[in-house]
């Protein structure tokens, strides 16, 4: 039985968010702050991050680990995300508690 996932790799580090209804919490590090993939953009998590996978399927979330083999397979300084609020969005994890930790990268990537 395959899982089907609410987002694609495409590269060495760039996410794409596909299904509308689920959002992503982003896990990097322990020491990055978890940001949250929705429809309207990326904004830092700030909930407690869901236990296991019912619990986040309960709060309409896909946790998605950065650093397991699957996605990337190491701990991520930059991370580009295509939302589907038609923007792709850059996660600097250097430049984190700065206004530059989420930016826009591109506007209309669709």
């Amino acid at each position: 039985m395959s899982l089907e996932k609410n987002y694609l790799v495409s590269g060495r580090n760039t996410l794409i968010h596909k299904v509308k209804k689920i959002d992503l919490v982003l896990v990097n590090d322990d020491g990055d702050p978890p940001v949250l993939v929705s429809h309207n953009g990326l904004t830092k998590f700030d909930k407690p991050i869901p236990k296991n996978r019912r619990e986040a399927k309960e709060q309409y979330l896909e946790v998605v680990q950065l650093t397991t083999p699957e996605i990337f397979g190491d701990r991520k300084t930059l991370v580009f995300i295509q939302a589907l609020d038609g923007k792709e969005y850059k996660i600097d994890y250097s430049k984190v508690g700065t206004p530059l930790f989420i930016a826009v990268h591109q506007d209309s990537f669709l």
